[in-house]
């Protein structure tokens, strides 16, 4: 019976992997990758392939959907592993891929690895479990603005939650959003809507490089983050909610906020 392996590379470059991971990988017959939901910014293929000593099929999203059923043959009949950054099980096209697995018999295991949705808070110094529903910002088009992600944020604010608001990666195009572009839709949205509840002064928090060496995290007014230069990607916001007195002192000696 063959198997399909999900493993989680984690934040930043092939080093992130855990010792679990890379043995499965190293002992599978085949290797795919994804790196459109979320890629390691800090490595490459190249380098991952000299690490793991096998070749990898990367696949962008349409990738994904047309070599499923090679991917899924090649574990009916072998061991195969998919890798993604961050934590595999946070994007529902892997979950959905895993569901197919298991319709056809295959055996599949999770190999975790860290994730930004727990990243974010400890870099911060913020409270994981007073997070919110997490949102996505997309990059607005000539007809196409969604103002979804900032309901998101009103509704995780009136609760008093913070929110994890991840930004928009077009790899195939090389663009990915910077955080302060991100503060500048934010602040675009909440122009439209015109309900006053975020404007330039809400707070919010900036995190560059998550998992590197020196990851770069300011916090400060939205107006602020949207002016600073976070540098090379990958990006990230947080909009704090209401916060304890440690994660309020937390912000100013870890991220500079005044």
């Amino acid at each position: 019976m063959g198997e399909l392996i999900f493993v989680g590379l984690g934040l930043y470059d092939e080093r992130d992997i855990t010792l679990k991971g890379l043995d499965e990988i190293r002992s599978s017959d085949r290797v795919f990758a994804e790196f459109y939901t979320a890629h390691l910014s800090g490595s490459s293929i190249g380098r991952l392939e000299e690490l793991f000593g096998k070749k990898i099929t990367a696949l962008d999203r349409a990738g994904v959907e047309q070599m499923e059923e090679e991917l899924l043959a090649a574990a009916e009949n072998g061991k195969v592993a998919f890798i993604t950054a961050g934590d595999s099980m946070t994007a529902t096209t892997h979950v959905d891929l895993r569901m197919r697995a298991h319709e056809r018999g295959i055996i599949t295991k999770v190999v975790h690895g860290v994730s930004i949705a727990t990243a974010a808070a400890g870099l911060l110094g913020l409270q994981s479990y007073k997070f919110g529903r997490a949102t996505t910002l997309v990059f607005p088009e000539k007809n196409y603005f969604p103002i979804s992600p900032y309901d998101v944020i009103r509704s995780n604010l009136a609760q008093g939650l913070h929110t994890l608001v991840l930004l928009d990666i077009r790899a195939d195009e090389g663009r990915y959003m910077t955080a302060s572009e991100g503060a500048k839709i934010i602040m675009r949205m909440a122009e439209e809507t015109g309900d006053g509840g975020v404007d330039g002064k809400t707070v919010a928090c900036g995190i560059a490089r998550a998992g590197s060496g020196s990851p770069m995290i300011v916090a400060g007014p939205l107006s602020e983050i949207a002016k600073t230069d976070f540098g090379p990607p990958l990006h990230c916001l947080v909009i704090p909610g209401k916060m304890h007195f440690m994660e309020e002192g937390a912000l100013r000696v870890l991220c500079g906020m005044r």
